[in-house]
């Protein structure tokens, strides 16, 4: 009877109310998509708040300054290294599987102004510009404009003061931070109560607005994008394994909600405060999740590597162009930095693409319309290989720190710890930190003197 109640399930049901809603009824399905748009603006609110109390908290709680720089080093070093692969697989795929071959398309017949409209004239910004967009104009404008590089940038300044400092003020900040934490995730969940309404709304969009028919014009493309997240999943698994022995399957059980949640509405944003609160849950240090995962968001987009990279042979194909070995090796240097830092930014997946076309100059850009109708079909293994990607990072940079506490990790993903006994854990430790010690043993003495004196005392009888 748990699991009819279970967030897992009412969100299973209602993505599947949500594709017949859009199936039988789409012009009905298209107006759900308020439903879906607003769950995903309650969540984002509150991620650049809660990024900064994670990261404030965990690396004051380090203490070591120097382990800070260690865990975002070594974290782009997994990034580079995984997005590389991810890359190399896309073109692999492509090659092996030609998803374009026999489409014969004439650029000709294509809008050149569709990938402007989508796009709304944004671009992706340069190395330069990139960089220096980390620096906020002001704190505020930060959490407003919610740039998560530019929070954590703010996070670990103030992170790496209150670290430095001592006494009754770094205790009394840390606790005040602590305590905002708890509340940010007592907000998220009565926020989350809502999902299967927003799942539902975003998927019965999707489907209405897009439909099935989508699914047979660009079925083997659709088919290779699959495939080629299926063999990545499987080489982060097996990676997982070697380094730090976790089970990327007992992973995902153990997430499922929330990986079911973001495929429903095509986001992982929506589920990163869940996630790093089940990661830290699951053995990892709470500084490397605060670290970790909001960098991975700009820089470790696998399943959009993945993408990318196939996207733009497919679209050679489409044309009837046969690229060369020197062609596809400019397809992998454009797109190593051409997909950094393109979280946030309008249509960014068209806008890498329209980059990397100019750049091959084999191709007109205004080929890369041909996506706009299958594009959306390839959120659901975007957003799942991106969310597994930048967990397993998580996991092994803990690990290469010495932060990964694995008996704990193997016992809270194999499930010889219940939700209930980490979230009875979690109360337990939100009271041991909320109550000073002085204070509890106090407590402890009037509850042992006040059951001393009910034992010993002498019953009062009404003789009346």
């Amino acid at each position: 009877m748990s699991f009819f109640k279970s967030l897992f399930f009412q969100i299973v049901v209602a993505v599947i109310i949500g594709i017949g809603v859009g199936i039988v009824w789409p012009n009905f399905g298209e107006m759900l998509q308020p439903l879906g748009t607003g769950f995903i603006k309650l969540i984002k609110m509150l991620i650049a708040p809660l990024i900064f109390v994670v990261v404030v908290a965990g690396i004051a709680k380090a203490g070591d300054l120097k382990a800070v720089g260690r865990i975002g080093l070594k974290a782009i070093l997994w990034f580079e290294i995984a997005t590389t692969v991810a890359l190399v697989l896309g073109l692999v795929a492509a090659r092996w599987m030609r998803p374009g071959a026999g489409m014969d398309i004439n650029a000709a017949t294509l809008d050149p102004n569709a990938i402007a409209a989508k796009t709304g004239g944004a671009e992706l910004p340069h190395t330069v510009d990139f960089i220096m967009n980390i620096i906020p104009t002001s704190a505020v404008d930060a959490f407003a404009q919610n740039a998560l590089l530019q929070v954590l940038l703010l996070a670990c300044l103030f992170g790496t003061a209150l670290a430095a400092s001592e006494g009754a003020v770094k205790q009394n900040v840390l606790t005040l931070v602590d305590n905002i934490m708890e509340l940010i995730f007592k907000v998220i969940g009565y926020i989350m109560k809502l999902a299967p309404l927003g799942a539902f709304g975003a998927i019965a969009y999707t489907v209405g607005a897009y439909g099935a028919s989508t699914l047979a014009s660009y079925g083997m493309l659709i088919i290779a994008c699959y495939v080629s997240a299926l063999v990545f999943l499987v080489c982060l698994g097996l990676a997982a394994w070697w380094i730090t022995g976790m089970n990327l399957l007992q992973f995902v059980r153990y997430t499922r909600s929330e990986i079911m949640l973001a495929i429903g509405t095509a986001s992982s944003e929506v589920v990163m405060p869940r996630m790093m609160d089940k990661l830290t849950r699951a053995g990892c240090n709470r500084a490397v999740v605060g670290l970790v995962v909001p960098t991975g968001y700009s820089f470790n987009l696998d399943g959009a590597s993945i993408y990318l990279s196939l996207a733009t042979v497919f679209l050679a194909q489409a044309v009837g162009i046969e690229l060369t070995l020197m062609q596809e090796i400019t397809i992998l240097a454009v797109l190593m930095l051409s997909s950094k830092g393109m979280a946030g930014v309008p249509g960014s997946a068209f806008l890498a693409l329209s980059a990397t076309a100019a750049a091959l100059n084999a191709f007109p850009v205004a080929v890369v319309a041909l996506l706009l109708g299958a594009d959306r079909f390839m959120d659901t293994m975007r957003v799942f290989t991106n969310l597994m990607g930048n967990c397993v990072a998580t996991f092994v940079v803990a690990k290469w720190e010495g932060m990964l506490d694995t008996d704990r990790m193997k016992a809270v993903l194999s499930g010889a710890m219940s939700e209930e006994e980490l979230s009875a854990e979690a109360a337990a430790t939100r009271q041991d930190k909320l109550e000073p010690a002085d204070h509890k043993v106090a407590s402890h003495r009037v509850a042992t003197e006040e059951s001393a004196s009910t034992v010993y005392r002498t019953p009062v009888i009404n003789k009346s």
